[in-house]
Parts: C-alpha cells; sequence; structure tokens
C-alpha cells in the first residue's frame, strides 16, 4: 500500500495521514516533506526481503518533518520502523491543531467544502462506529483540503438528555443520593458539574481497582487503541466495568478519543448542544414550527420507559427475539354457555380489554358477531365482539382481545372502530386501580398471580411456548411498555414531503444510490413524531401554563419566561400565574438543527452561515 493510500485509509491513527493532510502545496513547510520512495533496494540492503518482491512490498524511505521535544520540526529521513511508535503522534497534532492547519483557508478558492460531524454523545468511548465515521469524514476533508478548497469539518458532541441523566443518576446513587432528593437546579448544577469536570481527571476521581487505573492515571491515555495496548497485564474487556465504575472519566471521552484518532476538525468551532446559542437556535425553531401549526401537544400512544420514566422514541428501542408464552384464556359469551378462547402474551392487559374481534370471513365465529363478552376477573365488565378484515385467522384461535392501551396496533384499530382507550398501567410498570385488586402490582407480578388465579377459576386453558418479539429500552435495557400519554409531537408529513422532493429533483444526492429505497419508504410511511421527555437534563420545552386552566388549550409559547408573563398578562391581567412545562426536547431535537445552528442560524447575516451553509457532505448511520 502506498504512503497516500495509507494516509486516506487510516484517518490519521497512522503517522502517514498525520504528516501529509494539513499542508498546501503554497505552504512554506512542504519543503520538509517527502513520500517519494527511494530506489530499488538490492538484496544486500534488506536480507528479509527477496530481491525479487514486487516493488511495493520492499522497503522505503520516508521523509518526514519530525517533532522534537521542544516542538521545533527537522528535517529527517528515518527508516519505517516494523511497530508503530505513537510517542509523537498527539504531539505533531497538537502542533498542527496550533498553527491552525485545520481551520478552513479562502486564499486559494471560495467554494468551501463543509462537513458537519454528525454529534457523538457527551457520554460516549470510543468504538468501531465511531472510529468508521472519523476515518470516512476525514478521507473526504483531508483530499478537498490537499486539493485546496476552503475545508470546514465542524465537530461537537450532543448533550444525550437520557444517557447522561442516567450516568449522573447512577454517580449520585454511588454517594447516597437520590434525584428525588434534589430540586431540578440542584440536579441539573450536578449534570453541568459533570460534564466540564471530564478535561482533567485526577487519581481520586477514579476506581484504583480497575485493571487500567494506572494507564490512565499515570500515561494520560484516553485513545481506546492506546489504552488497549498500554494494559498488557489485564483484560481489555473489564474496560466496561471500568466504565461503569468511573462515570466522570466519560463526560468527555469521545472528543479526546476523536483527537488521538487525528480527526483534522477545526476545534475552534467545537460546539455542544446545549451552547447558549445553540439553545437559542432550539427556542426559534420550536416557536416557528409551532407557529405554522406543526407542533401540537396531545395524548396518543408512545413508547414509555418505566425505569427511565420518559417517553422514547422509535428508534430508541430495539427489537429482540425472546423465548415467552402464549396464554390462552377463556372468555366468556354473555347470555350463553360459549366460550370464546383468547391467545395473548401479555395476559395482564385484559383489565384494559375493550372489545373482542374475528375476521369477518371466519366461519367459526360468525354467530358471535355483535353480541358482548365478559372479561375474565373484572367482575363482570362486558366487552363487544366485533369483526375486522385484519384479524389473523391463523395466529392463536383467531380471536384477538383488543387492549387499545397497551399496543400500538390495538391502539390505531382502536381509533378506527370508534373504541375506548383504557389504560391499566401507572408510569411505573405497576398496574393502577382499573386492574382492581391487582393494582399495585409490577406488571409481571401481576402476570404470574393473574394466570394461577384463572387456573383456579377454570378460565386458563393452556400456556404455550412462543417466541416473542420483545421491545427494549436502547439506553436502560428494560422491556419497554406501549402507554397513551400527554406529549409534544412534531407533525411529519408536510416536512417528509419536502425532504422526499429534494431527492426526486436531484438537490440531494444519496451514496449508494440503492439507499434510495430506504430513505422513501421510511419518509413515506413516517409517523409523528414524539418530541417531549420527561427528564431534566435537556432543552426545557418554551411553553408556559396558566395557573387554574386547561393545559391543553391554555397555554403560552414564548422565548423566555419574562415574555411568556408579558403575553399571559395582556390576556388574562396583571394577577395572572404562570409556570413552565416540566418536560424537555428531545435530544435529536437540538441534533436535527445541527448543520446550521453551528453556523449561526437563526441570524442569517451570521459569517459562519453566509459562508459555509449549505454544507456539502453528510455521512451518517442509517438511523439518522
Amino acid at each position: 500500500m502506498s504512503t497516500l493510500q495509507l494516509a486516506l485509509s487510516s484517518s490519521a491513527s497512522s503517522s502517514y495521514s498525520l504528516f501529509f493532510s494539513p499542508f498546501s502545496k503554497r505552504n512554506p513547510l512542504n519543503s520538509f516533506l517527502f513520500y517519494k520512495p527511494r530506489r530499488r533496494l538490492s538484496h544486500s540492503h534488506s536480507h528479509s526481503h527477496s530481491h525479487f518482491a514486487p516493488h511495493f512490498l520492499r522497503p522505503r524511505l520516508l521523509y518526514v518533518a519530525a517533532a522534537s521535544e521542544n516542538g521545533a520540526y527537522n528535517n529527517t529521513s528515518p527508516e519505517i520502523a516494523k511497530s508503530f511508535d505513537f510517542s509523537s503522534e498527539e504531539r505533531i497534532y497538537n502542533w498542527w491543531e496550533s498553527q491552525g492547519y485545520f481551520r478552513p483557508n479562502f486564499e486559494r478558492g471560495s467554494d468551501p467544502f463543509v462537513v458537519s460531524m454528525p454529534p457523538p454523545n457527551v457520554t460516549g468511548s470510543l468504538h468501531m462506529g465511531h472510529a468508521m465515521f472519523v476515518t470516512l469524514e476525514d478521507i473526504m476533508v483531508r483530499y478537498h483540503r490537499m486539493k485546496g478548497r476552503p475545508t470546514l469539518w465542524l465537530p461537537g458532541t450532543d448533550h444525550a438528555g437520557i444517557a447522561t441523566q442516567l450516568v449522573v443518576e447512577r454517580m449520585l446513587a454511588s454517594e447516597g443520593i437520590s434525584r428525588a432528593q434534589m430540586s431540578r437546579d440542584e440536579f441539573t448544577k450536578r449534570v453541568w458539574q459533570w460534564k466540564e469536570k471530564f478535561h482533567r481527571i485526577s487519581a481520586e476521581d477514579l476506581d484504583p481497582s480497575a485493571a487500567v487505573f494506572t494507564a490512565v492515571t499515570t500515561k494520560g491515555y484516553h485513545s481506546a487503541h492506546s489504552l488497549k495496548l498500554y494494559c498488557h497485564e489485564s483484560s481489555w474487556q473489564n474496560h466496561k466495568s471500568f466504565a461503569k465504575r468511573n462515570p466522570l472519566l466519560y463526560g468527555g471521552t469521545i472528543t479526546n478519543q476523536i483527537k488521538r484518532l487525528g480527526a483534522s476538525c477545526d476545534w475552534t468551532r467545537e460546539h455542544f448542544t446545549l451552547d447558549e446559542q445553540l439553545s437559542q437556535a432550539v427556542i426559534e425553531a420550536f416557536i416557528r414550527l409551532h407557529e405554522k401549526g406543526l407542533i401540537y401537544q396531545g395524548s396518543y400512544m408512545v413508547n414509555w420507559s418505566p425505569s427511565l420514566q420518559t417517553a422514547v422514541s422509535d428508534l430508541e428501542v430495539e427489537y429482540s427475539e425472546e423465548s415467552g408464552h402464549l396464554y390462552y384464556i377463556k372468555y366468556r359469551v354473555a347470555g350463553r354457555s360459549d366460550f370464546l378462547t383468547v391467545a395473548t402474551a401479555r395476559p395482564e392487559t385484559l383489565f384494559g380489554d375493550v372489545a373482542l374481534a374475528v375476521n369477518p370471513k371466519d366461519e367459526r365465529y360468525a354467530q358471535f358477531i355483535g353480541q358482548m363478552a365478559i372479561v375474565p376477573q373484572t367482575f363482570g365488565r362486558h366487552v363487544p365482539i366485533l369483526a375486522d378484515k385484519h384479524v389473523d385467522k391463523e395466529f392463536g384461535t383467531g380471536v384477538l382481545k383488543i387492549s387499545p392501551g397497551h399496543d400500538h396496533n390495538d391502539y390505531f384499530l382502536a381509533r378506527k372502530l370508534g373504541l375506548p382507550v383504557l389504560n391499566v398501567m401507572n408510569k411505573d410498570g405497576t398496574l393502577n386501580d382499573v386492574a382492581g385488586l391487582y393494582s399495585g402490582l409490577d406488571r409481571f407480578e401481576a402476570r404470574k398471580k393473574l394466570w394461577a388465579e384463572l387456573e383456579e377459576t377454570g378460565l386458563a386453558v393452556k400456556k404455550e411456548p412462543h417466541t416473542l418479539r420483545v421491545p427494549r429500552s436502547q439506553r436502560g435495557g428494560e422491556v419497554i411498555e406501549p402507554l397513551v400519554s400527554k406529549q409534544w409531537f412534531v407533525t411529519m408529513e408536510p416536512l417528509a414531503e419536502k425532504a422526499l422532493k429534494a431527492v426526486e429533483k436531484g438537490e440531494l444526492k444519496i451514496i449508494p444510490e440503492r439507499f434510495e429505497k430506504i430513505y422513501n419508504h421510511w419518509l413515506s410511511n413516517i409517523k409523528d413524531w414524539c418530541i417531549s421527555r420527561q427528564l431534566w437534563w435537556g432543552h426545557r420545552i418554551p411553553v408556559w401554563y396558566i395557573v387554574g386552566k386547561n393545559n391543553e388549550e391554555e397555554y403560552i409559547v414564548a422565548r423566555n419566561a419574562d415574555e411568556a408573563l408579558e403575553k399571559a398578562q395582556k390576556k388574562y391581567g396583571n394577577d395572572v400565574e404562570i409556570y413552565q412545562d416540566p418536560d424537555v426536547l428531545d435530544t435529536w431535537f437540538s441534533s436535527a438543527l445541527w448543520p446550521f445552528s453551528t453556523l449561526g442560524w437563526p441570524d442569517l447575516s451570521a459569517e459562519d452561515f453566509k459562508k459555509f451553509y449549505p454544507t456539502t457532505m453528510l455521512e451518517t448511520g442509517l438511523v439518522l
């Protein structure tokens, strides 16, 4: 592999890309840098290589600008070592950065190449996905920089609402403190302290029992790769447990690791999604979308995390195939001696049943359509037996229980059929008063107790093994509960339509082209976006309510509390009292603004916005 190929493929994890990328032909330091191979070496020069070996496999000498201890550079020509020496890498990178070689230079052109780094979580630490995106983006950025284009690679991190709050809550728990014991201001202050502390890690911050303690405290290694190389006395698998025991280390590890990979970002423009300017952009975006009727509040089905006590997005839910059971339960037909048997994976939700449904073409149940059934263990509550073509005759017994408060498919079916929604679950995953004698029980405990009592009453038919598709939280790993909850939403259809047309007209190009089908399918079937989160860490929703008024009808959207009070006083009088919505916005609401909020938007006169927007390239994962 040639030195140029190494420079492009290594993203500066090797010396090659570190040496070549920042310098244009006009740079006075170019005289120090050569990467031409020496003449073909004879057998006497290297006994370890055959004289007849292909030219590209033979030893080469490389002229480089080598950093001395005092930061000066000498013209040297060392022979490439058999193993890579990391000792100069960080020093050279820091010198490059200090000389401004990663900042855009307009001396040779005016058409900039701009890449916004998709902001990794501030809580993150390096994994292969990060290494991949840094490598790919660095290849593109260095290529265009060497061609002489003004090049901006804008870095930063997002505040990772759920992940960060989890990390800090665990840290507080280790101190014997619960978030419930703190005020909102006290908690967010501790989060900011945690976030700011990552740049300086001292011995007392770390767990000396961790295998990598010595490496971090004495060597200052923040690169996962160099840390792994150093920890020869221990298993690298201990790294994960070390991270959990030392949450302070991970406040900004990802930023330092991206630097150690050699990423040629313009760190003078580094941003954080909770920066003051970006926070103002978030508020402005919310207000403008609300004014256009694209943001609304309502009670709809969401993914609810009982342990985190918040709604989470579809993309934060991971489905796994797990061994479970189908429970066959008998429902008595009212006024008759007949029973209909229902197969369900979640018997505890029967307290929220509002109907039974069968396929209209299923002759087995035609005689029961239009009659009533009695829900077990509910003291005789009756529900209608309906017909719907979407009921699968082949699944279970062909009889479907409709529990719209706890199943996405049931929810949409109930809305279509005009059925009520009955919620039987508290926000912590316990059953509420609708469940009667089961109220207060955890959902899984209730399942066991209910099945035992159904067996006693003769309403339990059988329990058989079944592979389930279980939704789990990407953050906490717990089973997600489909729950109807009052939240804030963005209407996505008109926004998706614009994004679809951009690709159709060629204004936006997707590489490789085969992913256009995935892009089109996703946007053509998109649901409204739940943007509210029941957290304390993040951008507070800029909505204020009137004390004593209906929250869904009487609220004020404003840029700050003073503006909200002024609006409220004009409408309700000087004695009015207001309070702000306690929820925060989904982290991705701010990340979605990243390509232009980091350049100064909504100030269209900002110099960076005028020079660098729109951006040129976005390299990202499928889910983004």
